[in-house]
This record gives structure tokens, C-alpha cells and sequence, in this order.
């Protein structure tokens, strides 16, 4: 059994059976409603075993197949129920688990990076492991300092199947559109793809963790573990128990999912001002509720994971943002378009009646205008059927809008975010959580010259070109309007070699 299926034709082959897999299915559905069936049943059977193969897919290969597995997994809420209902599942099992590697992989890692007596820097060492991921596992341990630790140990081969799955991933995204009806995957995959290389390198996320463990170190409300130990493929970092947050989404009380979106909304926003650095995998695999809050034991507190992919910010949030967001609630139609011209989110080449930008933003941003506001699911919904509907006006000022490369991580982490606390439907006071940490989104004394002072100077330095420049990305990824088209590849590979893929069941963190 291989720890990860490495050939590029053996991957190429698995990911290619998706699409394909999705029209020898369409072409069961079409004869099971020839003998009779309806078509509700029909199309909901079809749908679970689609979504029962992108699950067994993904998760076997690990890698970039598995990352955007994950990816996907936080977009559901916008889907129609009829649609996201059948994916759901299988789409939250990837944000927890993936079938491990062998366990003598494991030793053999250990035993290269850490050295022969490897075993003599712990005093215990589960072979059986707590998380198993897209580019890694995690087993539970005690450090010979009797600290309790969770080791992370990279894949073998994980660069050249992350690289390689989303290069074919990125080929097949027209064909892969009727797995998630209705979304426009390829700029996600490009997105992803681009942070590969970090992604990959533990020294950076030990970098990036410990920079959060200390500056988080006493706060009442997040906890962040230290690191403990770090050599290429492996990364020691103490344990932190908790209840993960796919949990709360499934099963946890409304004190629960509100406390959680509380401090997952306070995470987004103060993490960057307070360490420069921006989480930016916020799917709820890597989150934990704690309890030992602020009101005692009965309070919660949010344990945060896996730093591998952070965005860099060492002013913290964008002040473009905050007062742009400011501005936008004020209603100021002239100063919100100005503001967004640049910082190239209008190019010079394109003109925008200013009123008719300010009705696209307001809906958006509808969470900072209460004092506290309820995320859903049917609001998300609302939200991307209104902008992603070609007959809405929303749609057609949608396609004329940039979105600026300095932009590009912060935009996704927000979305995810979003998406994560329509899956907790948490009641969230966003805009105390603006206040405090949102750079330019309190009017003070200088409000009026930083206005000004962005919209001089602008941000962007560069164009996207491509698909990824659409305005409608701010949506695209949460598509509502599902799709009855069915695809066929053109051409499949003749031939692979058959290689194991682990069989296990995934490890619960």
C-alpha cells in the first residue's frame, strides 16, 4: 500500500473519473426515469452517489485533490438545499479527516528527519493517528518534557501530487461543474495552486504559528498552540483538546454556534492587526471550541490550527478596506466609487453609474449595518442568487468590476469565513468586532484625509487577467443557481497503473 498514489497517470486517471463518473450516472438517472421513476427521486440519488464518489475521490489522493475538497466544503451554504443537502456529508468529512498513510511511512519520515533514535525524543508516540489531511497527518503524543504534543508529518511526495492534482483539476473545471452545480471552480483552483509552495513549507508555518502563539498567548478568548519542534516534513506543536467546529455545525446548542461565530469573526479581524499575519484556511477543520472562557467553564474559548497558509499584512487589514466599508454604510455613492477606482477595483477603462454601486454593495455588506446580525444559509443564498442571476442588474454591474491581486487571499478568507458562519447560523455583533479591529472603518479626526490620502495613492500595482478578474468572483464561489447540463469528457486515459490507496477509515480529530 502507498502512502500517496504518486504517478501523475494514476491521479490524472482518479480525478478523471469524476466528471466521467458524473455522466455514466446521468445516463442511470435517464433510464431509471424511462422505466418510471420520478424525477425528484431520480436526481437526489443521483446526486448522493456523485457526492459519495467526489468524497472517495478526493480523500483517497490527499494532496491538492483533498485541499479542494476542503476549499469547496465552506461554499455549501449557498447552495439551494435540494442541491447542497446530498453533498453536505460528504463534503463536511473532508474537513476533518482523510484516510491515513501507513504507519511504517510514518516511522520512515520520523526515523530520516528526526534521526534513528527518534523514538527517544517522546515518551509516548500513537501510531494510529488523530487527523489525517490533505498534505499531512497528525499523531498525538507526549514530548520527553512530558508535554502533551500533536506531530504533524508531511505526506512523501506531497509537493508533486498538490502541484500535480490542481494543474488537472484547473483542466477539468468545466467538466468538474455539475459535481457543485452551479459554481465557477477554476479561479479557487488557480487561487489554490498559487500557494502550493507555502502550503508545503512547515518552517514557514512554524514561523506563522509561533507568531500567533505568543501574541495570543493570554487572551481569554483564542488559543493558539505553541510550537514545540520543527524539521522539513515534520512539525511538533503542543495538543489542544476541544469539540471541532464541524461538530458545532451539526450538533451544537445556539449558545454554541454563536459563541463560536462570535470568536471566529473576532479571529478574522484581529488576528492581522494584532501579528501582521492573516489565517487564510479557514475551513472548520481547523478550528476547536475550548471550554475555560471569559464566564468560567461553562464559557467557550476557540483553539485555532494550521498556519500553513497565511497572508501577510504587516500594517494589518487594508485601510482601503474599513473605509471603504464605512463610506459604503454612510451611503457616500461618489466617495465609495472614487475609493474603488483606485484601488483598481474599477479599471480606468470602465465607467459605473456610483449610485448603482452602492445599491450592489449594500446588500453585501448587511452584517456591518446591525448591531448584531444572523448568518444563514437562506441569506447566503439570497445574496448569490441576486448577483449571480444573468436577468438581475446586480449581475450585469457584477461582470464590470475588478478584483485586485492584493486583494485576491483576503477576498477568499472573508467568503470562507462567511460561509462558515451560515453553516453555524451564528447571531454575530460583526460590527463591534469592525470597531475594534477593522483599520479605517471608525470616522475620527483624520477619517476625512485617509479618504482622500487612499484615493490619491491607491493599492493595486497590478491586473488580473483571465477568468479571475470578473467581479462576479465575489460570488462566483457561492453560486446558487444549479445546473442541469450534463458533461462528458472528450477523452479519458488509456491506460494507469493500479495502485493501492489506503483503506482505513478516516481518523477523527
Amino acid at each position: 500500500m502507498s502512502d500517496l498514489p504518486r504517478k501523475a497517470v494514476t491521479r490524472t486517471a482518479k480525478l478523471a473519473a469524476l466528471p466521467l463518473g458524473f455522466a455514466g450516472r446521468a445516463t442511470w438517472g435517464l433510464g431509471k426515469r424511462i422505466v418510471g421513476e420520478s424525477a425528484e427521486i431520480v436526481g437526489r440519488e443521483l446526486q448522493q452517489r456523485t457526492a459519495e464518489q467526489l468524497f472517495k475521490v478526493l480523500g483517497e489522493l490527499k494532496g491538492g485533490a483533498m485541499k479542494f475538497g476542503q476549499a469547496l466544503s465552506v461554499f455549501e451554504s449557498a447552495l439551494p438545499e435540494e442541491v447542497a443537502g446530498p453533498y453536505r456529508a460528504a463534503l463536511t468529512k473532508l474537513q476533518e479527516a482523510a484516510p491515513p498513510m501507513p504507519t511504517r511511512t510514518v516511522h520512515a519520515v520520523l526515523e530520516e528527519r528526526l534521526g534513528l533514535e527518534w523514538r527517544e525524543l517522546f515518551l509516548e508516540f500513537e501510531d494510529k493517528p488523530a487527523a489525517a489531511a490533505s498534505i499531512g497527518q497528525v499523531h498525538r503524543a507526549v514530548w520527553h518534557d512530558g508535554r502533551e504534543v500533536a506531530v504533524k508529518v508531511q505526506y512523501p511526495g506531497a509537493g508533486e501530487a498538490l502541484l500535480s492534482d490542481l494543474n488537472q483539476l484547473s483542466r477539468f473545471a468545466r467538466l468538474l461543474g455539475p459535481l457543485i452545480p452551479g459554481m465557477d471552480i477554476k479561479p479557487l483552483i488557480t487561487e489554490l495552486r498559487d500557494r502550493v509552495s507555502e502550503e508545503l513549507d512547515y518552517a514557514l508555518e512554524a514561523q506563522a504559528q509561533a507568531a500567533h502563539a505568543e501574541e495570543f498567548a493570554d487572551d481569554p478568548d483564542v488559543v493558539v498552540p505553541a510550537v514545540v519542534h520543527q524539521c522539513e516534513q515534520v512539525l511538533v506543536t503542543e495538543w489542544i483538546d476541544g469539540i471541532p467546529l464541524s461538530e458545532i455545525i451539526s450538533d451544537g446548542t445556539p449558545e454554541q454556534r454563536d459563541r463560536a461565530g462570535q470568536l471566529l469573526a473576532r479571529f478574522l479581524f484581529s488576528g492581522p492587526a494584532r501579528t501582521g499575519l492573516l489565517h487564510a484556511d479557514p475551513h472548520p477543520g481547523n478550528f476547536r471550541l475550548l471550554p475555560g472562557g471569559p464566564e468560567g467553564e461553562d464559557d467557550w474559548r476557540l483553539g485555532v490550527l494550521d498556519f500553513g497558509t497565511v497572508d501577510r499584512l504587516s500594517g494589518g487589514l487594508p485601510l482601503p478596506i474599513g473605509i471603504s466599508l464605512r463610506l459604503t454604510l454612510d451611503g457616500d455613492a461618489d466617495s465609495v466609487y472614487r475609493l474603488l477606482c483606485g484601488e483598481g477595483f474599477i479599471k480606468e477603462s470602465i465607467e459605473l453609474d456610483p449610485d448603482a454601486v452602492l445599491d450592489y454593495l449594500l446588500p453585501i455588506i448587511e452584517p456591518a449595518r446591525v448591531d448584531a446580525f444572523t448568518f444563514t444559509r437562506s441569506w447566503m443564498r439570497g445574496q448569490a442568487g441576486r448577483v449571480a442571476d444573468p436577468r438581475s442588474p446586480a449581475y450585469q454591474l457584477g461582470k464590470r468590476l475588478n478584483l485586485p491581486p492584493a486583494y485576491l487571499l483576503i477576498h477568499r478568507v472573508t467568503l470562507s469565513t462567511i460561509g462558515v458562519l451560515c453553516q453555524l447560523g451564528a447571531t454575530v455583533r460583526l460590527r463591534q468586532e469592525l470597531e475594534d479591529w477593522l483599520p479605517g472603518f471608525v470616522e475620527d479626526e483624520t477619517f476625512e484625509e485617509d479618504v482622500e490620502e487612499v484615493i490619491e495613492e491607491g493599492f493595486a500595482e497590478e491586473e488580473l487577467d483571465g477568468e479571475a478578474v470578473d467581479g462576479r468572483l465575489v460570488v462566483k464561489e457561492f453560486t446558487a443557481k444549479a445546473s442541469a447540463e450534463e458533461s462528458v469528457m472528450e477523452s479519458v486515459m488509456e491506460s494507469a497503473d493500479e495502485e493501492d490507496v489506503p483503506e482505513a477509515p478516516a481518523a477523527e480529530a
